[in-house]
């Protein structure tokens, strides 16, 4: 992805907010999200898509350039007939980024970076500058392509859908009767994390829907994690807090990474280090310097 002229911004928290309400808007801009997602795919009806994209254009427009950088908008998918029309409108208010639904693989991130480099140019804007973060599994067919994705353009993050999912594949449910996520669902979610780390892009973990269980959303913000998820979609600013604390690295891990990383600089030669009991190899390190990443400029 070109970097020219993008800030850059934390990717823990990714609110939604429906593009035709102004005041819903606001409120998830003057938030603590990391990145705020204006909506003009599922949230607005198609006789409401006119006036709502007109809504974010106008709301963008009125904000800094440092504002800007952390609104995004997700716009219509590519095999539909309002994507140029958003695109039209939304990109000369300069927005921080575009996330781009149904994405049926690598051809249609190229696709998107063609229309929005012709805007761009257009509009005074730096080519390619504007950033994509793509949901990759939301049919059946794009579960097969999530490893296609490296050297992408523009291409910032890369996050997974359930709902769609399970409507493409006429499922009754997408959770097993434990009220997890079922079998096919956990392997888009594999399937999402490994296409990112081939891509080399930030992994953010899908919507929960049930925003009034904060303690079950903390418990799975934290495995995913652990996992190698970097970040989460939000539905509702009260999901913000959680899901920023639960992708903040402790000082406790910090404090350890930084231990890790000091005893190699200490032994550059050593292929393994006894630590507390145990043995660290170069993927310890390797890890200690991810984390470390995360907190440090």
């Amino acid at each position: 992805m070109t970097e020219a002229s993008q800030p850059q911004i934390r990717m823990r928290s990714w609110l939604f907010a429906p593009g035709d309400s102004v005041k819903k808007m606001t409120k998830a801009a003057e938030g603590d999200a990391d990145i705020v997602l204006f909506d003009l795919e599922d949230a607005v009806v198609e006789s409401g898509k006119t006036s709502a994209r007109a809504a974010i254009a106008e709301f963008l427009a009125g904000k800094s350039a440092e504002e800007r950088a952390r609104l995004w908008v997700r716009i219509n998918p590519l095999d539909g007939e309002w994507t140029a029309d958003d695109l039209a409108v939304i990109m000369p208010a300069r927005p921080g980024g575009i996330m781009l639904p149904k994405s049926r693989g690598r051809g249609d991130v190229e696709e998107l970076d063609r229309q929005m480099t012709a805007l761009e140019v257009e509009n005074g804007i730096a080519p390619g500058s504007t950033p994509v973060i793509a949901l990759v599994t939301e049919t059946a067919a794009a579960m097969f392509t999530t490893g296609d994705y490296g050297g992408a353009p523009r291409l910032a993050a890369m996050t997974w859908g359930a709902e769609d999912l399970a409507d493409s594949l006429g499922a009754q449910s997408n959770k097993d009767f434990d009220g997890d996520f079922a079998f096919t669902y956990k392997l888009a979610r594999s399937l999402c994390l490994l296409g990112a780390a081939a891509a080399e892009v930030v992994p953010v973990e899908t919507i929960d829907t049930n925003f009034r269980d904060l303690e079950a959303l903390r418990k799975r913000a934290i495995e995913v994690r652990r996992q190698g998820y970097r970040g989460m979609l939000a539905i509702h600013p009260a999901q913000v807090p959680v899901i920023n604390e639960a992708f903040t690295p402790s000082e406790e891990e910090i404090a350890e990474a930084r231990e890790i990383v000091e005893l190699f600089e200490a032994d550059p030669s050593a292929g393994t280090i006894g630590w507390k009991g145990g043995m660290l190899d170069r993927p310890h390190l390797s890890r200690a310097r991810q984390l470390l990443a995360q907190v440090e400029d």
